[in-house]
């Protein structure tokens, strides 16, 4: 068993990819808790399809995965926040709108322009493809979260259970918004090498799920999902490098799995916690009534 954990990291770039899907994990399992409580779960989906339009634009002049991601993502970001605001259109309607454009323009610039892109490793994450470069992307994106997080706790906490509400108490809901998605654009591009763009929005959405089947307490969800994210990411590697899949799929399959294993036990946990308590209320009136006797 511990040959079985070690060997892979004899090679660098199991090492480097190991590295890489930690932090990754963490990220999208912090990430989910809000994306998830927020009901916008397309954004992930979204975010990660305009990451293709930029990537294939962004070669197109001769540069590579990041500055044409991280454009894409960022004028996404922007323009749904825009959007949403100013035109009074929900959020995923926005999403659906943006991203879709950016998304198509990409594919009209691979179908015009001959532009060579590695599809594959963008659509479903490759962990032979994880670079130093990755990890830095990945560590850096990791440290800004972290700070916001630390920083702007009780607002984001508080425009994500009711904005309306932090609004009225002086919160720059604003502000706030554009924080989130701005950071919410960071987190997809860093995850894109191991995930894969049509993969991530399952990494931002599952482990939150699985945590609020555990806990309805904030803080114990955003525990929860981190760890769930950086599990799911170390095994699904693993399996990855055994089973010889692409990292994104092997990551998102165990992370499903985990999800319908707990939602199964909980699932059973209710139906005891009921058949005890109709027994209990069935047996409230005897109690009584030998009392009464």
């Amino acid at each position: 068993m511990i040959d079985w954990l070690v060997d892979p990291f004899a090679y660098a770039f199991f090492a480097r990819a190991m590295l890489a899907g930690v932090l990754i994990g963490a990220l999208c399992g912090a990430l989910s808790v809000f994306v998830v409580l927020r009901r916008m779960s397309y954004i992930g989906h979204g975010l990660a399809h305009s990451v293709l339009g930029g990537v294939a634009v962004g070669m197109a002049f001769g540069y590579r995965l990041y500055p044409g991601a991280i454009a894409a993502t960022l004028l996404s970001a922007l323009l749904i926040d825009r959007v949403t605001r100013r035109r009074g259109l929900h959020a995923d309607a926005a999403i659906g709108i943006v991203t879709t454009a950016i998304f198509a323009a990409g594919v009209a610039t691979l179908s015009v322009l001959p532009v060579r892109v590695n599809v594959e490793a963008v659509l479903f994450g490759n962990i032979l493809g994880v670079t130093r470069i990755d990890i830095l992307v990945a560590t850096a994106v990791g440290a800004v979260f972290a700070g916001a997080l630390f920083a702007f706790y009780k607002p984001l906490v508080f425009v994500t259970f009711d904005r309306e509400v932090a609004a009225v108490h002086g919160v720059r809901t604003g502000a706030v918004e554009v924080a989130f998605n701005l950071l919410t654009a960071a987190v997809v591009v860093a995850s894109v090498r191991v995930l894969g763009v049509l993969l991530i929005a399952a990494a931002v959405v599952i482990p939150a799920a699985l945590a609020r089947l555990v806990s309805h307490s904030f803080g114990r969800m955003l525990a929860l999902a981190t760890a769930v994210g950086v599990v799911t990411s170390s095994a699904g590697l693993y399996a990855s490098y055994y089973v010889n899949v692409p990292s994104g799929p092997a990551i998102v399959l165990i992370g499903a799995l985990l999800f319908t294993v707990v939602f199964a036990g909980s699932a059973l946990s209710a139906r005891r916690r009921l058949q005890r308590a109709r027994h209990a209320s069935r047996l409230a009136p005897v109690a009584r009534h030998d009392g009464a006797v």
